[in-house]
C-alpha cells in the first residue's frame, strides 16, 4: 500500500513547521512521488544534509509505504 501526498507533507511539516513542500505523484500509483521542500532549517547545510533532513521526517516510511521520493530542497533566499 502506498502513502499520500497528503500524508508525505505532514510528516515534512511536522519536522520542519516553516516549510514549504509541493508534492507531485509521478506515476499515480502512490510510491513514486517528487517533493519540493522550502525550508530555513536548510540554512548553511549540504544538499546531502537536507536530504536526510527529509527523510528523517518520513521516520522510515522511505523503501517500505513509500517507495520513491524524487527531492529538490533548498533554504528561502
Amino acid at each position: 500500500m502506498g502513502m499520500s501526498a497528503t500524508d508525505i507533507e505532514r510528516f515534512i511539516k511536522e519536522a520542519l513547521p516553516d516549510a514549504t513542500v509541493t508534492i507531485r505523484d509521478l506515476a499515480g500509483d502512490g510510491d513514486h512521488y517528487a517533493a519540493n521542500v522550502v525550508s530555513a532549517a536548510f540554512k548553511g547545510k549540504s544538499r546531502v544534509q537536507q536530504h536526510q533532513m527529509v527523510y528523517a521526517a518520513l521516520k522510515g516510511r522511505m523503501g517500505g509505504e513509500l517507495h520513491a521520493l524524487a527531492l529538490q530542497t533548498s533554504a528561502p533566499e
